[in-house]
């Protein structure tokens, strides 16, 4: 049996390592930066919006060195890792008069796509603010919104890539695990959802998850270069939070986490059981995530 390397759900066989190894042999004085991408275009290894897969690809060969299959040439600089050093987003004055309104005395909202604008720096900072776990950046493909009412901010979100495995989920959509990691691109993940906590507004969260679920795929697509067929949460009851906001705006209640997060070994319940709430965007998305 041929032995094989497997990282972040991709298997390389010796076939491959040994291709990774003829690629930096005949490419000597070329950069890690370098050989990563071309490894990406020789494997044809992108993102669905044609971006290269160069940052997944290094990690990659850097886990292979260290598991002894090549030798990388020596780095020929140290970049500064934005995620490492990030620093917590910075504090935005904005007014906080209390709203106290009924929804239609607000109306029209405009829901803004802030990603990789001015006003992304706003959303991070109100989510850090005001939000009760705070400001998170996403990994992945992500997105961020913030609600105006009269231009003023009252609400924000962000949606991101989904976990790679959820129990109750994957048995919700009936796929295989081989057929997950192929489609788990096709979900979004609703990371942070903040109403501002001077907004008192009866029915403006759940009226705004019905908005966001036909505003969201059209601005992924944009992006992103491919659809959404569902949406999904996690509700923390340990913090008395029930999701009512969700199910009003009928979100699925598809079972609780394991408690135990992504990267556990141990089997043992770690951290509070959540909530997972669902929202397929296509009468077809159980189709469409088995088979793509």
């Amino acid at each position: 049996m041929q032995p094989s390397f497997s990282y972040r759900g991709k298997i390389l066989t010796i076939d491959d390592i040994k291709f990774i190894r003829n690629l930096i042999a005949e490419n000597p004085g070329v950069s890690r930066w370098a050989l990563s991408r071309k490894l990406c275009i020789a494997w044809d290894w992108v993102q669905p919006n044609g971006a290269l897969r160069d940052m997944v690809c290094r990690s990659l060969m850097l886990r292979l060195q260290e598991a002894g299959y090549i030798k990388l040439p020596a780095k020929k600089r140290n970049p500064d890792n934005p995620l490492v050093n990030r620093k917590s987003p910075g504090k935005v004055d904005i007014d906080q008069t209390p709203i106290n309104r009924s929804l239609s005395e607000i109306l029209p909202l405009e829901i803004r796509q802030v990603r990789r604008t001015p006003l992304e720096k706003t959303v991070n900072s109100l989510i850090e603010q005001y939000h009760y776990l705070g400001y998170c950046h996403p990994v992945g493909e992500h997105l961020k919104y913030i609600v105006f009412s009269k231009d003023r901010p009252i609400a924000c979100m962000s949606w991101s890539s989904a976990p790679r495995h959820i129990g109750c989920r994957d048995r919700f959509i009936g796929w295989d695990p081989e057929i997950r990691k192929k489609n788990l691109h096709l979900i979004a993940y609703n990371s942070r959802y903040l109403i501002l906590p001077w907004v008192h507004v009866r029915f403006l969260a759940s009226h705004l998850l019905g908005k966001i679920a036909r505003v969201l795929p059209v601005d992924w697509r944009c992006m992103y270069n491919h659809p959404l067929y569902y949406l999904e949460t996690f509700i923390d009851g340990d913090r008395g939070f029930t999701g009512s906001c969700y199910r009003a705006a009928n979100w699925i209640d598809i079972g609780c986490t394991t408690g135990r997060g992504k990267n556990d070994h141990t089997h043992k319940v770690n951290r509070s059981l959540k909530t997972v709430l669902g929202y397929p965007l296509s009468r077809s998305f159980r189709e469409t995530l088995q088979h793509g």
